[in-house]
């Protein structure tokens, strides 16, 4: 947990935690979402945030830190500046997630891959792929917020600032599709009921 001022009182101050019904990226429903990019974006928070993420992995000395586009950028690169190492973030082409712009994993580089929030992990899971398709060694995946209720993915230690066992459902076991309370993807816009 971070020193000073935890993560949950950063998640609270920045009114990262909300309430609503959400569809989350991952294709769950829930009823609280975590908006990481608030947290994020006071330059001050970032650095602190990512500063005590590199914390948890201090023993893994990676060579490089990666992330998925969108969540993973920022936290990418304030966890690679705590490190003092180079960061990458992948982004999905046609669909399928790469590495662009010249991003590139040599063999036998040690990566680290953030994420912001760790639902079912499936974004990361892209991520570690792609780095041992590249023949670099993933040391760890680290988040702000881990609400997977797991602390390994794909054989990897995963570690988080934070761990919220924040209630998500299926489409079809919603309490909240059944009270006929329309969800919301954030960041875009209204999903009617039924046409998730």
């Amino acid at each position: 947990m971070m020193p000073g001022p935890g993560m949950t009182e950063i998640l609270e101050r920045t009114g990262a935690l909300l309430k609503g019904h959400f569809l989350l990226t991952s294709g769950m429903h829930s009823d609280s979402y975590v908006q990481c990019a608030l947290a994020l974006r006071d330059p001050r928070d970032a650095e602190l945030i990512g500063r005590n993420l590199m914390e948890l992995f201090r023993e893994f000395r990676p060579d490089l830190v990666a992330g998925p586009a969108m969540g993973g950028v920022i936290l990418a690169h304030e966890v690679a500046r705590a490190a003092g190492v180079p960061c990458v973030f992948s982004e999905r082409e046609n669909g399928v997630m790469t590495f662009r712009r010249g991003f590139r994993i040599e063999p036998g580089q040690k990566v680290l891959v953030v994420e912001d929030v760790i639902t079912t992990g499936g974004s990361v899971m892209e991520v570690v792929s792609l780095v041992r398709q590249a023949g670099g060694q993933v040391v760890g995946v680290g988040a702000i917020v881990n609400r997977s209720g797991s602390d390994s993915l794909m054989d990897v230690p995963m570690r988080s600032l934070v761990s919220l066992g924040l209630a998500k459902y299926t489409a079809g076991e919603c309490p909240l599709c059944r009270a006929g309370t329309p969800a919301v993807k954030p960041g875009s816009r209204s999903i009617q009921k039924g046409k998730e």
